[in-house]
């Protein structure tokens, strides 16, 4: 990566701290090259192999490394030959498995008596100079160690790697002057730049937005989200793969010359006091870029940082990040971290490897209050969503299970006021029941992200007007004061958690725990009953045929009610 556009670092000293342990694998076992740095030719980066029983020859290198870094601004790799005398750690016995190493390693000199005797025998220190520099050295060590039992002195590293906060800056007029600001500059290209015949009419569309005919759809709102927070001096960092153009062709973040290849990115011409905008195309490794946007999102909290999968499935490829840091890293150092993952999600009969981002995995990591997990069903949320994370100064990971289909459906769509005037509300209430209405419902269904609009089709296709469609918009942290004032108004009503994802997975295991831990309030001694698919091993069917009759059978569930 060290050479890729947006994951430049201005050259990384790599140093290996090659220490031959061999309790799992050997080093001949544990790779098919010369060298653990081979790696590094791929990228043509200079390799420096040292001893590490020679400390002024690995001084030596250190400071031609930081040279060559300094002066070519490129990657360069130690590779420090060394050893570790107690194996893994002082409790193991290495012999089990190198034999022959430790009986060498047991008889062979420790690094700092090598190098005292060296000293000495140069005339540079006396050998009680050198032993006085010792008794110095373990000293400091022992006071460290007393100091660290000791809590009146433990000190918390917090944001002592953040960087200084990017200045904000106040937007000239109202929000819906700052929308149509961004609108104008998002629907227009300087004179002589050429679009792509077919994509003059999503300018157009972009344009129109500023009237209200067309309503905004889903790039439209996160176009519009991205635009005022920029106006606002909030940095805005959007990588994965194909995210320029979008997985689903639907954001064009980057427009190309038709003739000459000139890229133009329309969110950079918003303002001439406006924060930046990156919009980067990926490279194909979810460990590796979503590692290195969770560094970034570290080190400068004032950006908002967004690392989108191109399939939310395809986030397994990068379980450890997210398990090891992005989901405990407040807890475990004290670290935080706003990143923002957008995880494309949901049953389309697209097969089991492009529909599911394993929300059930997101939802068992989340404890503390050390997530945002969100499965939103319109642009206006999601808009306000992407405002709200970088609003104040807390900074905490956010999961959104990003539509497909629902990026170009007539029914996700929201309006200019809705943008303008809005804020994110986690649970959504019925809008076709007034509160002296709410009476004649007999069952209501509680539902996410795009099942929301099939059901509340199906429910207009039957002519339903006894079933009330709840929309639980955030799953964590858990909205359950909101939601249980919400089905306080349908006193009696069945109450139904519906999703498309089958029962062993998905956010119902989740949901019911709540309810059952009294975490939703004013319930009347209801129960909340599931509508969905059975348990299943895969997440999705292979077939088409299949994921239709399933799919229509669990609306049909969910809709039914026993009187």
């Amino acid at each position: 990566m060290c050479d890729l556009e947006g994951y430049r670092t201005g050259g990384t000293v790599h140093v290996v701290v090659n220490n031959q342990i061999g309790f799992t694998t050997n080093p001949a076992e544990s790779r098919s090259s010369p060298y653990c740095t081979d790696v590094a030719k791929m990228v043509q980066a200079p390799i420096f192999h040292v001893n590490g029983d020679d400390p002024e020859a690995v001084v030596h290198v250190v400071d031609l490394a930081v040279e060559y870094r300094e002066k070519f601004r490129h990657d360069v790799v130690i590779d420090m030959v060394c050893y570790r005398r107690y194996g893994h750690n002082e409790g193991d016995e290495p012999s089990y498995t190198q034999p022959l190493l430790y009986q060498k390693i047991k008889s062979h000199t420790s690094v700092a008596r090598l190098y005292a005797e060296t000293l000495v025998r140069s005339g540079t220190f006396s050998q009680a100079d050198v032993e006085t520099i010792w008794g110095e050295a373990k000293a400091v060590l022992e006071k460290a160690f007393d100091d660290s039992t000791d809590r009146t002195k433990a000190v918390l590293f917090g944001d002592s790697l953040s960087a200084p906060g990017a200045p904000r800056i106040e937007p000239a007029g109202d929000v819906r002057s700052q929308l149509l600001e961004v609108i104008r500059a998002v629907s227009t290209v300087p004179d002589g730049f050429e679009v792509h015949p077919k994509l003059r009419s999503v300018l157009k569309k972009r344009a129109d937005y500023a009237s209200g005919r067309p309503e905004i759809d889903w790039a439209g709102g996160e176009m519009l989200a991205f635009g005022r927070l920029l106006l606002r001096g909030v940095p805005v960092r959007l990588s994965g793969q194909d995210s320029g153009r979008g997985t689903f062709s639907h954001r064009h973040a980057i427009l190309a010359d038709h003739r000459t290849g000139k890229q133009l990115v329309p969110l950079n011409r918003v303002s001439e006091r406006q924060a930046r905008f990156e919009v980067l195309d990926s490279s194909l490794s979810e460990n590796a870029i979503l590692g290195f946007d969770f560094g970034y999102a570290v080190a400068d909290p004032s950006s908002l940082v967004l690392w989108e999968a191109q399939f939310g499935d395809f986030a397994n490829g990068a379980q450890v990040i997210i398990d090891q840091f992005i989901s405990g890293s407040e807890q475990k150092w004290n670290q935080r971290c706003g990143l923002v993952l957008l995880l494309p999600h949901g049953q389309e009969g697209q097969g089991p490897e492009h529909s599911s981002a394993r929300l059930e995995r997101f939802l068992t990591l989340c404890a503390e209050d050390n997530l945002r997990v969100a499965n939103v069903s319109t642009p206006a949320q999601y808009h306000h969503l992407l405002l709200r994370q970088m609003s104040g100064d807390e900074r905490k990971p956010l999961i959104v299970m990003a539509p497909k289909s629902l990026l170009r459906s007539p029914r996700a769509v929201s309006t200019l006021d809705e943008l303008a005037d809005g804020s994110f509300q986690p649970v959504l209430d019925d809008p076709s029941f007034a509160p002296g209405a709410a009476a004649g419902v007999k069952r209501v269904v509680i539902a996410s992200g795009k099942l929301v609009h099939e059901l509340v089709a199906a429910r207009e296709k039957e002519g339903r007007g006894d079933v009330a469609i709840v929309r639980l918009e955030q799953y964590y942290p858990f909205p359950g004061e909101r939601l249980g004032e919400v089905l306080g108004r349908y006193e009696g009503a069945e109450l139904v958690f519906a999703q498309e994802e089958p029962k062993n997975m998905g956010a119902w295991r989740f949901v019911r725990e709540q309810f059952l831990e009294g975490q939703v309030p004013g319930l009347g001694g209801r129960s909340l009953c599931y509508a969905g698919r059975r348990p299943l091993a895969s997440p999705a069917p292979g077939s088409h045929k299949i994921f239709d009759a399933e799919q229509r059978g669990l609306i049909a569930e969910a809709l039914r009610t026993k009187g």
